[in-house]
């Protein structure tokens, strides 16, 4: 499956793209055709109607690039990690999201740390930068480039977005139950060593 994924993401990709650069209506009709095809094989995939799949990258236009998350790893004194719980799903994570334009990958992390945790963080430095498809993440529609930086906390308030539902700090060997679609608990483990050697780790 996860062949025939790659496989139906580049040809919606390539067609996104043909779209943007083509310049007649024949090569317009064909990257529509071969977009429609590639919604239908992604339907197929993740148990979705064409339809659905249709309007999820409906506004995807342009050149075809990775979408890119942004985390920020926060650790106390005592070297647990701080996680959110994700309101929809009742799952734990890093502080995060896709990052926004208009601002920088070190700003939108520091910003998802205030709004899903209530902590004011400092962004130190890249610890990590990682092509979601080469962990063992779920398969996902998109292909997704995920960078972390280390954050140290300046200041705690209270949450400010309606995403999460709760901040905690946890112990590496002691993890809550996490939404594996967005960190996994090797790679907990991973930002604590890279943390703590100076490394960034590029992968």
């Amino acid at each position: 499956m996860t062949r025939r994924l790659e496989q139906a993401r580049r040809l919606l990709a390539l067609a996104q793209t043909g779209l943007h650069y083509s310049t007649g209506p024949f090569d317009t009709e064909r990257y529509r055709e071969i977009a429609n095809i590639a919604h239908a094989q992604l339907a197929e995939i993740a148990d979705m109607s064409t339809q659905e799949v249709a309007v999820l990258f409906s506004k995807e236009e342009g050149y075809a690039n990775p979408k890119v998350d942004v985390r920020c790893a926060v650790f106390d004194e005592t070297g647990r990690i701080l996680l959110v719980r994700e309101a929809a799903e009742g799952l734990w994570s890093l502080p995060g999201g896709w990052a926004d334009v208009g601002a920088t990958p070190a700003e939108n992390a520091a910003r998802e740390v205030r709004e899903e945790s209530g902590y004011i963080v400092h962004i130190t430095r890249l610890l990590a930068v990682w092509d979601m498809q080469r962990h063992s993440h779920p398969p996902s529609l998109f292909h997704i480039w995920k960078l972390v930086f280390l954050g140290e906390i300046v200041a705690s308030g209270e949450l400010v977005g309606g995403e999460t539902d709760g901040a905690d700090f946890f112990g590496l060997d002691a993890l809550p139950t996490l939404s594996l679609g967005r960190v996994l608990p090797e790679q907990l483990r991973r930002l604590d060593e890279l943390r703590r050697c100076g490394d960034v780790e590029f992968d």
